[in-house]
């Protein structure tokens, strides 16, 4: 540790993302990033940006793209749009805007690593509820008082998604707080919580432009909710950084929003995809749970997760593995392209031989 630290640096365990290795003719499938590219319209955009303006700040409001994103969805307007330097830091503005409050907030005990993080850095009092055996979210599990909840949705590492009716059971029954859905991976099956919006002041829909949009680069996210809870996170904001996207994330994300086409092209790929791998693994013996997102959570009753994981590394093939309480026998597996996918079944079933 650094002398020069300050006691709450001292204090942080910070998250670990993904690994990235630097290694030749890896099959990557351990960070749940897109197998296929950007929309073309996204990557000239970008280009058409490359230009003299680029010594001028950037549009601290981002209209353009605030506005793009209003239009995709159905009865949303300008003022109910926020957008940051992807989903983690406009899930870091609502953790300081909005669940900052006397009582603990709420989330499940298997989920986003991220957000334990953010409570300990914002001194935020957190209670984790636990996922049931089947590691699905009962929503009555979150029938008590609090200060605010937070769910993934699908929930990440699990893939399970919650359906419609049951966010919005959620939100009935937790009138006074604040409710987070962080839907980063809710266009691979999911149901978004968005049209829920305009009947609920106390929620709040987080969203990226990584996964289905193929932007992890770009690093774009966003939220939707009441214009009460949008100026809450315009504050903390333009308290922390008034220019959070840059003229090139404005304008392939706003392009990106707007290509319908390659969005659902590429999307439907990764679902198609996914369910092909999900009928592959089980038919090696392993147990897949259920997924919405681009992403599959697997164990197999005779192999152990880590081992299988290492065994996976040595044949130039990586996924991940959690060394955590409850998940530590599960492998995540990002859905690759179907060559990709081919490559680590033919692998796997070299492994669950012996």
């Amino acid at each position: 540790m650094s002398r020069f630290w300050s006691s709450a640096v001292r204090a942080l365990q910070p998250y670990v993302p993904g690994e990235q290795p630097k290694l030749a003719n890896l099959v990557k499938l351990n960070t749940n990033e897109n197998p296929y590219g950007p929309s073309p319209r996204a990557l000239a955009a970008m280009q058409g940006e490359l230009s003299d303006t680029l010594r001028l700040y950037p549009d601290p409001e981002s209209v353009r793209l605030r506005t793009a994103i209003a239009d995709f969805f159905s009865d949303i307007n300008l003022q109910q749009v926020f957008v940051g330097n992807g989903s983690d830091e406009v899930l870091a503005h609502a953790f300081l805007a909005l669940l900052k409050q006397e009582r603990p907030i709420l989330f499940p005990d298997i989920t986003y690593s991220f957000y334990p993080v953010y409570c300990k850095l914002y001194e935020v009092d957190y209670r984790c509820v636990p996922l049931d055996d089947n590691f699905a979210l009962r929503v009555a599990d979150y029938a008590q008082p609090n200060g605010g909840i937070i769910i993934a949705n699908p929930n990440a590492p699990t893939g399970r998604a919650l359906p419609l009716a049951d966010i919005e059971a959620l939100l009935k029954a937790n009138p006074d707080s604040v409710v987070v859905v962080d839907e980063a991976y809710i266009d691979f099956g999911g149901e978004s919580a968005v049209p829920l919006v305009n009947r609920h002041a106390n929620l709040l829909v987080v969203q990226t432009l990584s996964k289905s949009r193929s932007l992890a680069g770009l690093r774009v996210g966003f939220a939707i909710g009441h214009p009460e809870l949008i100026d809450g996170l315009n504050r903390v904001k333009n308290s922390f950084n008034s220019y959070p996207l840059d003229r090139l994330a404005i304008a392939g994300a706003t392009a990106a929003i707007e290509d319908r086409e390659w969005f659902d092209r590429t999307r439907q790929a990764v679902i198609r995809t996914r369910e092909t791998l999900t009928k592959d693994l089980e038919m090696l013996g392993f147990e897949v749970l259920p997924s919405a997102a681009n992403f599959v959570f697997a164990r197999h009753p005779r192999h152990d997760a880590e081992k299988s994981a290492l065994a996976l590394r040595h044949r130039g093939i990586i996924v991940r593995h959690f060394r955590l309480p409850r998940i530590e026998q599960f492998l995540r597996i990002t859905v690759g392209t179907d060559e990709q996918c081919a490559t680590l079944i033919a692998a796997l079933k070299e492994i669950v031989s012996v």
